[in-house]
């Protein structure tokens, strides 16, 4: 079954001081193109994290966010009180100096300066880690949900559309001979519009008509574009990433359409060729957002 390129994954796991979010979008791309947003802490493990995601993704432009939110009381921040209390000594010799009264004011000016607060550089657990880790997978593999999910109306709609074209295909065999027939007179009466009809030679007339009924043949164009068609079909439902493969077998379908209506010389042929024209184009515009 196929998947789509596009989708959305979330989960989420508590620490002992803090809760880990993991998100994760999937956009359409022809290549993997993975950005990350990772706090600093985490960075080391930016390679592992592409790792996983790059197992399963193959292909599409994911965006993988990581977001930490603390729970407990205690913090890397911490108030510098040696520095705070050289800033306000400072300050209150000169507001002395300069007989200006020392408030309230003064303290959240001091807050304000370089070096009041410092922040203790935290240092990775491995254990956390670990349970991080698999909070990471479980985003994935429900990001990877609800690409199947997206995949399975992506399939409906193409599939839709290929039985469109074999339909369209069926009905052409109604007007086959038709078409020839009205070729056959359109080539007479033409011969009779020459002003010396009798210098005809009718033997070489109908090896020319012969001929140029075989170039209009297109049966060989009919058998192959049922076969491109059968083919689709068995490799869309391949349990493997086929967008690609589709792509190129839908181009392999639109060559043979094109050239069935360059060979139709039918006004009702016409018109079943552009339905089948009409109907390959929404499944390549599908298959634009298949994985």
């Amino acid at each position: 079954m196929i998947r789509s390129m596009t989708g959305y994954g979330k989960a989420e796991c508590e620490l002992s001081q803090k809760k880990i979010t993991i998100e994760l979008k999937a956009l359409n791309s022809k290549q993997l193109d993975v950005n990350t947003r990772i706090p600093g802490i985490y960075r080391e493990k930016e390679i592992e994290i592409r790792r996983e995601i790059s197992d399963l993704m193959i292909r599409g432009k994911v965006d993988f966010s990581l977001y930490t939110e603390s729970l407990g009381v205690d913090s890397n921040s911490v108030i510098n009180s040696s520095v705070v209390k050289s800033y306000f000594n400072q300050l209150s010799a000169i507001s002395t100096e300069l007989e200006i009264p020392v408030n309230e004011r003064t303290l959240q000016m001091i807050m304000q300066l370089p070096d009041v607060v410092k922040t203790n550089r935290e240092e990775l657990d491995e254990n956390e880690w670990k349970t991080i880790l698999e909070t990471i997978r479980v985003a994935i593999k429900s990001l990877d949900n609800f690409r199947l999910q997206e995949g399975l109306s992506l399939y409906n709609d193409i599939i839709f559309n290929l039985n469109v074209i074999t339909s369209l295909l069926d009905q052409v065999q109604q007007y086959e001979l038709e078409r020839i027939t009205k070729v056959k007179e359109r080539i007479l009466d033409a011969l009779k519009d020459l002003s010396s009809p009798d210098a005809v030679d009718h033997n070489r007339l109908e090896q020319e008509m012969i001929f140029y009924l075989e170039k209009l043949d297109f049966n060989e164009e009919k058998v192959r574009l049922l076969n491109h068609c059968t083919y689709f079909l068995e490799t869309i439902n391949l349990d493997e990433p086929v967008g690609k493969k589709l792509g190129f077998i839908a181009q392999e379908i639109g060559r043979e359409i094109n050239t069935l209506g360059s060979k139709a010389n039918h006004t009702e042929i016409q018109k079943l060729v552009i339905g089948m024209k009409d109907a390959l184009e929404k499944i390549k515009e599908q298959l634009l957002n298949a994985l």
